[in-house]
């Protein structure tokens, strides 16, 4: 059993490479059109953001803000929420692991988009325990007709079993801390979907396995559907977009090689979901650097 009382805080790849899918099913709306912000921490601590599309392209990776955190320090980003704010900014929170703490981190930015509103970084101590053994990380915050709610989640790798734990974000502290075992041959997790009493994630195994991960967000036990079978082991991070209304823009990256693969997933039904490679993407993807998502203030990822 897990002992995380540090935590209660307050807390191939190739686009050939998986099964045909049914003909009748339609692959993600609009697909062509879509696009993700991707982010990620480097080592020296800087944040960095890219726009990704699905024709496959990639924007200039700009560098900035730079400094955020200490050299050698952040890992475990979760997606970073952005607000615009006048007259030219926004507004980026999210969560970020320091070395075994993990914080609340925001900041607002200038015209520029890479440099920070001076005075404007904060950064919020939530709890210790966030070593080597957490896998990832994310915050999924969630509201629609009045309701809403803030959940966090960790892949944990604890002794012989593999862990999903999940707090409960309220206005005093985190809550509510919950653990689901079984999920030892884990290797990476991405959110795709939100609802009032679950949040889905699209999971790969170490394997090659591809699954649905529903987990409630209450009572209850998470519900594991199968994608695929293979050919997924090689990414060791997944980050997902909302594309149209129910479809999703996925990016896998293999850090081995540098490389990222985009795909055009269609709504989770289980080994009837329709993938479609849209192929390599033309930039390289740094290993050393944790990488996340950027997303307006609002969206509900409906993948699932």
């Amino acid at each position: 059993m897990l002992k995380h009382g540090r935590l209660l805080a307050a807390g191939v790849l190739l686009a050939a490479g998986f099964a045909a899918a049914p003909a009748s099913a339609a692959p993600a709306q609009s697909s062509a059109a879509c696009s993700l912000r991707l982010g990620s921490v480097t080592p020296g601590g800087d944040h960095t953001l890219q726009t990704i599309t699905a024709a496959p392209s990639a924007s200039v990776r700009l560098l900035g803000p730079m400094n955020l955190y200490p050299d050698g320090q952040a890992h475990l980003p979760t997606s970073v929420r952005t607000e615009l704010v006048a007259p030219a900014g926004e507004q980026r929170t999210g969560l970020v692991a320091l070395g075994p703490r993990m914080y609340g981190t925001s900041y607002t930015t200038d015209g520029t988009g890479v440099s920070v509103v001076p005075g404007s970084v904060k950064q919020t101590l939530v709890g210790g325990g966030w070593d080597e053994l957490h896998k990832y990380v994310e915050l999924s915050r969630y509201s629609a007709a009045g309701y809403s709610r803030s959940n966090v989640y960790s892949l944990i790798n604890q002794f012989t079993d593999g862990l999903i734990a999940r707090w409960t974000v309220t206005p005093s502290g985190w809550k509510y801390y919950t653990t689901f075992g079984g999920f030892s041959s884990v290797k990476t997790m991405t959110l795709i979907g939100q609802g009032r009493a679950y949040d889905t994630f699209l999971a790969t195994t170490n394997g090659g396995a591809l699954y649905t991960v529903q987990v409630p967000t209450g009572s209850g036990k998470p519900v594991v559907t199968k994608i695929r079978t293979s050919t997924w082991q090689g990414f060791e991070t997944l980050i997902a977009e909302k594309c149209g209304n129910y479809g999703t823009l996925l990016l896998g990256i293999d850090k081995d090689t540098g490389a990222g693969y985009l795909y055009a997933v269609s709504h989770a039904n289980g080994a009837a979901t329709v993938i479609k490679g849209l192929g390599k993407v033309p930039t390289t993807f740094p290993a050393d650097d944790s990488y996340f998502r950027y997303y307006n203030a609002g969206t509900v990822l409906s993948g699932a």
